[in-house]
């Protein structure tokens, strides 16, 4: 009779089959697949060159004589080089309507993009770390306020800055956008602020970090992406608009929109200048986001990945 050994365990399987089921990839399964590989990216490249067509024909266009762009289209210029020519800018730079409105355009674009980014980053801080009563509800104001139209205020607006002595002027233009312009950055900066660890700015108090220095020194640091999205985005609406621009800017010093579409109007004998001009009204806003693209896409991407 047999005993069992002093450990009490029975000993391990001389061998073991192990049999591996490789499942089958579905139809759906391996078009997923190839898809999502170099097809993708090939595909995605494609979309890109021809989302650039508009531009480079546009560059292109602003390069030839309007003799040339009578006769045949820009894309003329890949067998005849000869016709480039920078005669259009040239022109353009002596017409003082265009140049006067660029610098309109920087006058009112520039103040209402800092005035947004400032004044929405300190709103934002407090709603995120400061108590005070109601912040909640005020804050739920602020959000109610993205929904309400532009359109809405305009003849309000327009009618108090008419008492005020304000309308039809680069003031009243940048305080429209800044007041339109803010409701979108506290909600943006403020979720953005919330984020940041609380046992960070605590250690900061301790060290004897007062409010105003733990805004400047930490939070505003660690938000940089995000304020650089926030500064991003109300660059490009304000140097695009043309509704508020109509309305409220001083008809004999126009902004860029307004100054190229009232050129619209004699189009057959001014295009050498609408050519280059919109080029350089479309050239600013996007060096302004390359300059910040970095930042730009930290801050769309920050909470994606915790």
């Amino acid at each position: 009779m047999t005993t069992a050994s002093g450990t009490g365990t029975a000993p391990p399987p001389a061998s073991r089959e192990v049999t591996v089921v490789k499942a089958e990839r579905s139809l759906g399964g391996r078009i997923a697949a190839v898809v999502s590989g170099g097809v993708l990216r090939v595909f995605l490249v494609v979309i890109g060159l021809f989302w650039l067509v508009p531009t480079l024909g546009l560059l292109l266009g602003s390069l030839r004589t309007p003799a040339d762009m009578a006769e045949s289209g820009w894309w003329e210029v890949f067998s005849k080089p000869s016709q480039i020519t920078f005669e259009n800018y040239s022109t353009l730079l002596k017409d003082e309507t265009i140049t006067d409105s660029i610098l309109t355009s920087l006058a009112i674009t520039v103040p209402a993009t800092l005035l947004v980014v400032v004044i929405g980053s300190l709103a934002g801080y407090a709603f995120a770390w400061m108590e005070f009563p109601g912040r909640d509800w005020w804050f739920l104001g602020v959000v109610a306020l993205l929904v309400v139209p532009v359109q809405v205020a305009l003849l309000p607006v327009a009618k108090l800055f008419g008492e005020i002595g304000i309308f039809e002027s680069t003031t009243g233009v940048v305080l429209f956008h800044t007041a339109f312009g803010l409701p979108f950055a506290i909600f943006l900066l403020r979720n953005f602020f919330a984020e940041i660890p609380r046992e960070l700015l605590e250690a900061a108090r301790l060290d004897g970090a007062g409010e105003l220095r733990l805004f400047l020194r930490v939070v505003m640091p660690l938000g940089a992406p995000a304020i650089a999205s926030l500064g991003i985005f109300q660059f490009l609406w304000v140097w695009n608009d043309m509704l508020i621009a109509l309305i409220f800017a001083d008809a004999g010093s126009p902004p860029i929109t307004v100054a190229l579409q009232q050129q619209v109007r004699f189009f057959g004998d001014n295009v050498q200048i609408l050519a280059p001009g919109a080029f350089i009204s479309m050239i600013i806003p996007l060096a302004v986001f390359f300059a910040f693209q970095r930042q730009f896409v930290s801050g769309v991407m920050a909470g994606a990945v915790k």
